[in-house]
């Protein structure tokens, strides 16, 4: 690829290149091809006057370098099918202020040096266009559109011999259009970036010329299937492929669901979203092309376009019930006036394409800013739903709490203490870390007990407990059934009296026994999350009428919850299917219903449910099935969901408002003839370009 300095600062270049040489996909992944060059820090393209300007590390990289890094872009590379379809949906960016300035000073460029005829030819070769798509609206049936408008307002020009008119009517219809488009790519791409960092790098195993192993930081979007790249412990794993060396535990939390790592080496697959905890993977990546996650990120974002919100669609209906009102004023000022210039002027206003672009804009606008919060929606339906409920439904564990349990309280018998009973507890627990052990063994190091391994070989007992041999004694710990029947260790009515207790204080218990007798009961309950009472109130607050809990859970912890964090009702020991029959029967009351969870036991009433909200570190199928994913910040990002679903409705609203106040007043100044066609074609693509950038603004000030 040719390219020439045209301008060189220190750390920072602008290069030219001949862009009637290569379409746009070339340009865009000539630029994606560089962008993850080492020592190459940004690389911008401006593929309407054929640029390059890159900013790059002088220690590392030289001007010279960078040309013949261009220079290497042959046909190999700028003609490959594959590398050309990643690069194909990938959202341009352009600056509105330099299409602005490139479109005028051509516009006025060709009327300083070129003759009347040839402005004429190149006038009605921009219109052609225009004309073929008004005829073709006009044979599907479709009449009163906004292409036939402009169509009609360029002819009445042309026919009676207002070329001037013509002209700057055609100029302004092409910057509008041009503007439109780069402010709804913009907002587009906002949101992919939001939902990608497509900054992530990784480090990238290649041989060096004595052909010595060595590791290069490269950009994500620079792997092939398989390419090696190696992963240190703390990090994400970034693709999806096959360990070839190494070993480390994985936490699968946010695909399988898994709370505890798994251990990974040598034929295993690992996956994109997962963290190494501890270790070193050398991976083989598989994930290539259509399956990368940007690919999926953009298919998903293209999908959400077919979940628009009710007040997206009624403002779209709007605007196209308002075009036969624009042919009609339009026939009333000629009727009436004779006049043409204020016939033009009516014919170069309507509604439609603020009407049609706003409201798009402002859905793309909040998912790219509930983004910035972690939090993903699935389409602008789900928004306005969440704006619209007035009930919302809970699961408890794991939504409400932490699904961390914590040793609450801990009872000894036979002589033996509490730090003896919970010293021994954990030196059994800590071979088989389910939750409850895991909270044992926690409990014990953070009091400082040492738990040495002085018993024989531990049993495990699938769903009952851990059997084993300390100091010649038998040692269980594990379930009532397991102790009390299985174990036959005598049941007392103190051991009755801490179980009715503990139970209705939401509490799980594990029984320890030594030499055949009972020594100890852990209390292990369920952490509620620290602002779980707040996120309600402030539910409250915003609205919602309704907070209920369902839970497969005992009656004692649901109500000890349910009391702890303000709800209206709950409903426990209840089956995935008790809880989808719950929401449908708020449904069947006419409430709008959020179902908010995490597990995927939870996955059919998500389902069901107006909305479906998954939590951080929701299972896969949880995840799958909620429209709505909350980030890490628990359920404060809840509140910000609704705050932004509710500033969503009120920005529509106010913006279809604004539209037709200001376009109205702009056709009535036009039908008394106070504004020329021109004036008017440019308030009324300021108008849209304007309504258009306020709705990329924030609902949630910062």
């Amino acid at each position: 690829m040719d390219v020439k300095i045209h301008h060189s600062l220190p750390g920072r270049v602008r290069l030219r290149f001949n862009k009637e040489l290569y379409c746009e996909k070339q340009m865009l992944l000539a630029a994606s091809l560089i962008a993850v060059q080492e020592g190459i820090l940004d690389i911008d393209v401006n593929t309407i006057i054929g640029s390059f300007l890159i900013v790059y590390d002088q220690n590392s990289l030289s001007l010279q370098e960078i040309l013949n890094l261009f220079k290497a872009l042959n046909s190999e590379f700028l003609e490959d099918d594959e590398l050309l379809q990643q690069v194909s949906n990938i959202p341009k960016s352009e600056s509105i202020f330099g299409v602005i300035i490139q479109t005028l000073a051509m516009h006025y460029l060709r009327k300083l040096i070129l003759p009347f005829r040839i402005r004429r030819l190149f006038l009605c070769k921009r219109i052609f266009p225009r004309v073929l798509q008004a005829l073709k609206e006009i044979l599907s049936g479709n009449i009163f559109t906004t292409d036939f408008l402009d169509t009609m307002a360029l002819a009445v020009s042309l026919v009676t011999g207002n070329n001037s008119t013509a002209s700057n009517i055609s100029m302004l219809l092409k910057l509008g259009e041009d503007i439109e488009e780069i402010t709804k790519r913009k907002s587009y791409n906002n949101l992919a970036r939001s939902l990608l960092s497509l900054e992530e790098n990784v480090n990238l195993i290649v041989k060096n010329e004595n052909g010595e192993k060595i590791e290069n930081c490269v950009s994500i979007k620079s792997l092939k299937k398989d390419d090696l790249v190696i992963f240190r412990s703390p990090c994400q794993i970034l693709v999806d492929g096959i360990v070839e060396s190494g070993e480390a535990l994985v936490n699968q939390a946010s695909i399988t669901g898994e709370s505890l790592p798994v251990q990974k080496s040598f034929g295993q697959t690992v996956f994109a979203g997962t963290v190494l905890e501890e270790g070193e993977l050398v991976v083989k990546v598989l994930s290539v092309g259509q399956e990368t996650k940007v690919n999926n990120i953009i298919q998903m974002i293209d999908n959400s376009q077919n979940l628009k919100a009710a007040a997206q669609k009624r403002s779209e209906n709007l605007a196209n019930k308002i075009v036969p009102f624009n042919f009609l004023l339009t026939g009333l000022t000629w009727l009436f006036t004779r006049n043409l210039s204020k016939t033009i002027s009516t014919l170069m206003v309507d509604y439609s394409c603020a009407l049609k672009l706003a409201s798009p804009i402002s859905v793309l606008s909040a998912m790219q800013e509930a983004s910035s919060y972690g939090i993903s929606v699935k389409g602008g339906i789900f928004l306005e739903k969440v704006a619209l409920s007035n009930t919302v439904i809970f699961d408890k564990t794991g939504t409400l709490t932490f699904a961390t349990p914590k040793v609450n309280k801990i009872y000894s018998f036979g002589g033996m203490s509490k730090d003896e009973v919970l010293t021994l507890s954990a030196c059994l627990e800590e071979h088989f870390p389910h939750p409850l052990g895991k909270a044992v063994v926690k409990d014990a190091n953070e009091k400082n007990l040492s738990h040495p391994e002085y018993h024989t070989k531990v049993e495990y007992i699938v769903a009952h407990g851990i059997s084993s041999t300390v100091n010649g004694k038998k040692t269980c710990i594990g379930s009532a059934h397991f102790i009390f029947e299985d174990e036959k260790i005598p049941f007392t009515d103190e051991v009755k009296k801490i179980q009715e207790a503990e139970l209705d204080s939401g509490n799980s218990l594990l029984y320890l026994s030594y030499d055949n007798s009972l020594v100890g009961i852990l209390a292990i309950g369920d952490p509620v999350r620290t602002d779980a009472k707040s996120v309600i109130q402030e539910l409250k607050q915003t609205g919602i009428s309704r907070c209920v809990m369902i839970t497969g859970d005992t009656k004692g912890a649901a109500k000890k919850i349910a009391n702890e964090v303000g709800l209206d009702d709950f409903y426990f020991e209840a089956l995935p299917e008790d809880k989808v029959k719950l929401i449908q029967k708020e449904k069947n009351k006419g409430n709008t219903v959020i179902m908010i969870g995490d597990g995927i036991n939870d996955a059919p009433s998500l389902s069901c449910a107006d909305v479906g909200i998954s939590v951080d570190g929701a299972s896969s199928i949880a995840g799958e099935t909620a429209d709505i994913n909350l980030s890490s910040d628990g359920l404060q990002s809840l509140v910000i969901t609704r705050k932004i679903a509710l500033g969503l409705l009120e920005k529509i609203k106010a913006n279809d408002v604004f539209i037709i106040g200001f376009n109205s007043l702009l056709l009535i100044l036009g039908m008394f003839g106070i504004v020329s066609p021109t004036v008017a074609a440019i308030l009324h693509n300021s108008c849209t370009v304007g309504i258009s950038v306020a709705a990329m603004k924030n609902v949630i000030e910062s």
